[in-house]
């Protein structure tokens, strides 16, 4: 198969690293002009690293507020026309269980993972549908399958967006919006090294039938072929890439 994403546009949130900031590369590298897009102001270093070989743009913006998502995609419709493939990445996680239950901490987790990604859904799929083409990938969790008794909010909201996900399939496949969920295991990132140390990161890596992490490009190509037009037959899917720990 050929994945050539040239003359495609793709917006891809949280790509100020890891997971988020690899699958923007991906995509660039197969001919897609990317829009990076994250709160942290980190997102103009990547900006930068990418624009010595590919076309982009970078915003700072926050995915939980649906007025800033509006003002996105009028920025991206404005500089490139059109928006053919959203990755909602952009994520955060508090490892909490429901006995140390605080209602702050759940509506933050939810208001990024679940609203973050309805408020960019909702911002870009009206010209989606205009165009009656589109590509949405929401990365979800192996969290949102196998419940953990230290990860109820992450879970929750993990499990939401794959029901967001089939929902939005449902609606939008009269229009050739295909909209698709993947959920990664444990993927070896900055954050997860730091968070969860070398130790612990080997320890889990024993218990994947494949002994090893998922590496960010593992996410990427799956990624890449969901919002390739080799996929047009797939939706309202949520496909789990975890190396065989669910089985």
């Amino acid at each position: 198969m050929k994945l050539n994403l040239s003359e495609k546009v793709a917006l891809v949130t949280g790509s100020a690293q890891g997971i988020g900031r690899e699958i923007a590369f991906t995509l660039a590298e197969e001919g897609a002009k990317v829009v990076l897009l994250d709160v942290s102001e980190k997102i103009f270093e990547v900006e930068k690293e990418l624009r010595r070989s590919f076309k982009t743009l970078a915003l700072k913006a926050d995915v939980s507020n649906f007025e800033e998502m509006r003002y996105v995609a009028e920025q991206v419709i404005q500089r490139f026309g059109k928006l053919d493939i959203l990755v909602n990445n952009a994520g955060i996680t508090l490892p909490f269980s429901l006995e140390e239950f605080s209602e702050e901490d759940f509506e933050k987790v939810l208001a990024v993972n679940l609203k973050g990604v309805l408020n960019c859904c909702m911002a870009f799929i009206p010209y989606m549908i205009k165009r009656r083409y589109g590509k949405i990938v929401n990365i979800s969790s192996i969290a949102g399958i196998l419940i953990g008794t230290r990860s109820a909010y992450y879970s929750a909201s993990k499990a939401a967006v794959i029901g967001l996900t089939r929902s939005l399939a449902l609606w939008l496949a009269e229009y050739g919006i295909t909209v698709n969920a993947i959920c990664p295991g444990v993927v070896e990132t900055e954050l997860t090294k730091s968070s969860l140390g070398k130790d612990r990161l080997k320890h889990l890596a024993s218990r994947i039938p494949l002994k090893r992490l998922a590496s960010p490009k593992d996410i990427a190509y799956l990624v890449l072929f969901l919002a390739s037009d080799e996929s047009s037959y797939i939706t309202g899917q949520y496909i789990v890439i975890d190396g065989g720990l669910t089985i």
